[in-house]
C-alpha cells in the first residue's frame, strides 16, 4: 500500500494526533535485553515471593499457585487470562524474537475496550506498530488480511482487528504454545512453586 496510511493535510490534525498520543500516554520505546538475564531476573522476583504474593500492575497482591500454573497448560485461553501467565509467556516469546505476537493480542484487547472517540488515534498506533509493512514490531499475517485491516483500521470500529488478532492467536495456540508448555522456563517455575507448595 504505497504512501502513507494517514496522511496529515493540515497541522490541525497532526496537532489532533500529536495531543491523542499524549492523552494516551503511551510512547513506545523499543527495549534492547539480554534474554536470558531478563527471564532469570523475572523468574528472580517472582520466585522469592509465592508465600507473600506478587505484585502486579494494577497493584493488587495475586498470589502464584502451583495450581494456576498447571492450568495454564490447561489451554492457551488460560494462560492469557492470567496476568501472571501473560508476563511467563511473553518473556518466552522474546525468547523466540516473536514477542510482537502477544503485544498485538493485548493491543487488541485494550483496543475494544476503548471509547469510540480514541478509536482512530489507537488504530492508527496499533496500525503503525504492528501491522504496516515495515512496522517495528510487525505481525506474521499474509497480504490480503494486512491490506483488509489497513482498509478497516482507516475507518476505525471496535472490530477492525478481531480477524488479524484471530489469526495471531491460533498461531501462538499451534506453535509458540505447545513450544512453551515444554519449556524450562515454565517447567521450572512449575517445579519451584510444586517444591514450595509440599514443604
Amino acid at each position: 500500500m504505497p504512501g502513507f496510511f494517514f496522511p496529515h493535510n493540515n497541522m490541525t490534525e497532526l496537532n489532533g494526533r500529536e495531543d491523542c498520543k499524549l492523552a494516551e500516554g503511551k510512547i513506545h520505546k523499543k527495549k534492547q535485553k539480554a534474554f536470558g538475564a531478563d527471564l532469570k531476573n523475572y523468574l528472580k522476583c517472582m520466585v522469592p515471593h509465592i508465600e507473600s504474593g506478587i505484585k502486579t500492575s494494577n497493584s493488587r497482591n495475586v498470589m502464584l499457585s502451583a495450581e494456576e500454573v498447571i492450568q495454564w497448560s490447561q489451554s492457551l485461553e488460560k494462560l492469557l487470562a492470567s496476568q501472571s501467565g501473560q508476563g511467563v509467556f511473553r518473556e518466552f516469546l522474546k525468547s523466540e524474537f516473536s514477542e510482537e505476537n502477544i503485544e498485538f493480542w493485548l493491543a487488541c484487547e485494550d483496543y475494544k475496550k476503548t471509547k469510540s472517540d480514541h478509536l482512530h488515534c489507537k488504530a492508527e498506533r496499533i496500525y503503525e506498530e504492528f501491522v504496516q509493512s515495515d512496522a517495528i514490531k510487525q505481525i506474521n499475517i499474509d497480504y490480503q488480511m494486512r491490506e483488509a485491516t489497513a482498509k478497516r483500521a482507516q475507518a476505525p470500529t471496535h472490530t477492525s482487528f478481531d480477524e488479524a488478532q484471530k489469526t495471531v492467536y491460533i498461531l501462538m495456540e499451534r506453535d509458540s504454545y505447545p513450544r512453551f508448555l515444554k519449556s524450562k522456563a515454565y517447567l521450572n517455575l512449575l517445579n519451584q512453586l510444586q517444591t514450595n507448595t509440599s514443604k
